[in-house]
């Protein structure tokens, strides 16, 4: 295209940068590479903040540099180095007398167990990522596949409670804000029963009790999960009203009762033969009328396009199965397996999960 011939001329990139009917665009365009090309870095600076528990300290008012340095146990040179990128992150915010606070997104990190482990478990992705070119080849094992004990597990039931419980914390440390987006989109309470596939810890299911005290719950996961779901339920007093099912979907039907099943950051896991074989599972198990409730960040999402097909993108090849997928592939899909009615239910932070509702005719 001729757009792209003149945006690839270094002659014409060095006028948009002069003119100025375009020198603006050309500043974002610029800056917006930039932000690309040092985004390791900025996360870099958030790992050491986490590290160093700087939004703790901080959190309990303004400190100094010196006190910062003797807290964090990281020399004056080095800490006022980190203060300053933290800064220019709006992690950090400079305060009167040389002082320094909480910025606008440090102050989002207090308390924030989920965003947290998420930043301490980056680690591992990053290592992966050290050589994409190489990941995108398939040419080296990866840590994520590792970490992931079920991702290329050729018996999953098979995998020992050691294997799934740094996932398995993990998962449940993210879940308290997922489940609060995706219970606050879709009223659990209409229903009897709620069957949660892959639920993890059961913490999915232990928010949707609290919103609903009448609901019956059910979770189907592999064996070795399944028995940390079940003293989490007895330890939160829910021993009465909860039903856990050890098993694998790939092989194992599911468990018949409920008359809705979710399926929370589950689908994207998988490579489409082994979704098309539980989306099946999920519509057998389903009396006539019942639901599906999928949730998990989707593709194609408005306002968060990176995070789908950039961010899980990579982070599922270096786990080694399953890609983002959008709402139409999702819904398609869902019609394949026999769904009707599939609509989106709004929610009110799409990057962390978008809602699918799917009926069984």
């Amino acid at each position: 295209m001729l757009r792209d011939r003149y945006v690839a001329d270094p002659r014409f990139r060095a006028w948009a940068a002069r003119f100025f009917l375009t020198r603006f665009v050309a500043r974002r365009r610029t800056r917006e590479l930039f932000d690309i090309c040092a985004g390791f870095v900025y996360a870099q600076v958030l790992a050491a903040c986490v590290s160093l528990k700087l939004f703790d300290a901080l959190a309990e008012g303004p400190q100094s540099l010196a006190r910062l340095s003797a807290r964090c146990g990281v020399p004056m040179e080095g800490m006022a180095r980190l203060l300053d990128a933290a800064v220019a992150l709006k992690l950090v915010s400079r305060r009167h007398g040389g002082l320094f606070g909480l910025g606008a997104l440090g102050a989002a990190m207090v308390g924030n167990e989920a965003v947290a482990s998420m930043v301490a478990h980056h680690g591992m992705l990053y290592a992966d990522l050290a050589d994409p070119v190489a990941l995108l080849r398939g040419d080296r094992a990866t840590r994520l596949s590792a970490y992931w004990a079920y991702a290329r597990a050729e018996s999953p039931v098979s995998v020992s409670v050691d294997a799934v419980m740094p996932y398995t914390a993990l998962m449940a440390a993210s879940q308290t804000l997922v489940a609060d987006e995706i219970l606050d989109a879709y009223t659990v309470g209409r229903h009897r029963c709620l069957l949660d596939v892959g639920g993890g810890d059961g913490s999915f299911l232990r928010a949707a009790a609290k919103r609903a005290g009448q609901l019956q719950l059910m979770l189907f996961d592999l064996p070795a999960v399944a028995v940390r779901a079940e003293a989490r339920f007895a330890a939160a007093g829910l021993a009465g009203r909860a039903r856990v099912i050890g098993g694998s979907f790939r092989t194992d039907p599911l468990p018949q009762g409920a008359d809705i099943i979710s399926l929370v950051r589950v689908v994207h896991d998988h490579d489409d033969e082994v979704v098309r074989t539980l989306l099946r599972a999920v519509w057998v198990a389903l009396p006539p009328g019942g639901t599906l409730l999928l949730a998990e960040p989707m593709a194609a999402t408005h306002g968060a396009e990176r995070m789908g097909d950039a961010y899980f993108g990579f982070y599922l090849l270096a786990m080694g199965s399953g890609r983002p997928r959008s709402a139409a592939t999702l819904t398609g899909l869902l019609a394949e397996a026999g769904f009707a009615q599939v609509h989106r239910v709004p929610t009110h932070t799409p990057l962390l999960a978008s809602v699918l509702i799917a009926r069984r005719a």
